[in-house]
């Protein structure tokens, strides 16, 4: 497997665990990317690889998961041997592994940005902050001269964020850049730093306050989740859980599994003083959605059929029925695969 060396990967131990997950970014020009869409698929498609890959002009950005010589096989694919040739070498890429499958299907989408904000003189490939290693991010935002703002959504940085950070309380990625015009001045904020999940959203933030006149910005790279991986727990500066985009809703220092849960009926993440709020029954509504008689129907139903789901031994849609899906699939696919086996030796 040809393997950039710029590639960022992951120190944490394999294990023997049978599925390996790889999730990568890369701003990358990719004119043809309707046409690597369809190859891309059928690749991973071919190798029993599940999960979903995003395509655009300006890149790709996704997290997918097979065999581990399935994902070795994807890396020689997407950096050396396929149709994306060199263009994708120093792609920021991070491996951790399973015990079973994270998805069900696999999806290659041909999308307008991979990260979306909407600002169309934003570049990536052409310009972006300075990057700041784990390692010299606690010198940097210690500095009086530095703002320090906190590019993830409210309900992210709700869970956790680094000390002195501005929160721009957006909702969407898009709304950063109100938060921008009405907060940040060019000619007053000379050394701005922003940080996120996994850094793929400071670099089109970084990008932006570029292309608005400010002179030195400065990114995380590899976002929170490369700071806590590889930061001692005595020497963070960053508090509480960062919030990730799959099953383990949080994850800590060292990314050892968080304490958040997510709210059935809107999907909010929840901490521990948030489940003993008034407003918390379990499975029908949180502080965050109180009030919303809709969802709190759906959810209650949703909640009666998962209980009785658990009594039969099962689990029903919303109750980790993804998961708990890919994991009877797999035991499916192994039982097949043995018997496979057997029969081919008789």
């Amino acid at each position: 497997m040809t393997t950039p060396s710029t590639m960022s990967q992951s120190t944490l131990p394999q294990g023997p665990h049978p599925y390996k997950v790889m999730a990568i970014y890369k701003f990358a020009a990719l004119p043809d990317a309707e046409a690597l869409k369809a190859p891309l698929a059928e690749f991973c498609c071919g190798k029993g690889i599940k999960g979903t890959l995003i395509l655009a002009p300006e890149g790709i950005n996704g997290t997918v998961a097979g065999s581990p010589d399935a994902i070795d096989a994807l890396a020689d694919y997407l950096f050396s041997s396929g149709p994306f040739g060199s263009r994708l070498d120093g792609a920021e890429v991070k491996y951790s592994y399973a015990d079973s499958a994270p998805f069900l299907r696999m999806k290659v989408r041909l999308k307008p940005e991979i990260v979306t904000l909407r600002a169309p003189q934003v570049d990536p490939n052409r310009q972006v902050g300075t990057y700041v290693e784990p390692e010299d991010w606690n010198s940097l935002i210690e500095r009086n001269d530095v703002v320090l703002v906190d590019t993830r959504n409210d309900y992210e940085v709700g869970l956790g964020t680094f000390q002195r950070a501005l929160d721009p309380k957006t909702e969407t990625f898009v709304e950063f850049k109100d938060y921008v015009a009405k907060n940040l001045d060019p000619k007053r904020d000379k050394k701005v730093a922003m940080f996120c999940t996994g850094g793929i959203r400071c670099e089109k933030a970084s990008s932006y306050l570029l292309s608005q006149g400010f002179e030195e910005v400065f990114h995380l790279k590899g976002g929170i989740l490369k700071y806590l991986e590889v930061m001692p727990k005595e020497e963070s500066r960053f508090n509480g859980e960062c919030f990730v985009f799959d099953e383990r809703v949080s994850v800590g220092h060292g990314l050892e599994l968080g304490n958040a849960t997510l709210c059935r009926a809107c999907r909010h993440p929840l901490t521990e003083t948030d489940r003993r709020h008034k407003d918390y029954h379990e499975g029908i509504s949180c502080p965050y959605c109180i009030g919303d008689e809709a969802k709190h129907q759906a959810a209650a139903e949703r909640q009666k059929q998962m209980e009785l789901a658990r009594k039969r031994g099962g689990a029903h849609l919303g109750d980790d029925a993804a998961v708990a899906a890919a994991r009877a699939k797999a035991r499916k696919l192994e039982q097949a695969e043995r018997s496979r086996k057997q029969n081919a030796g008789d």
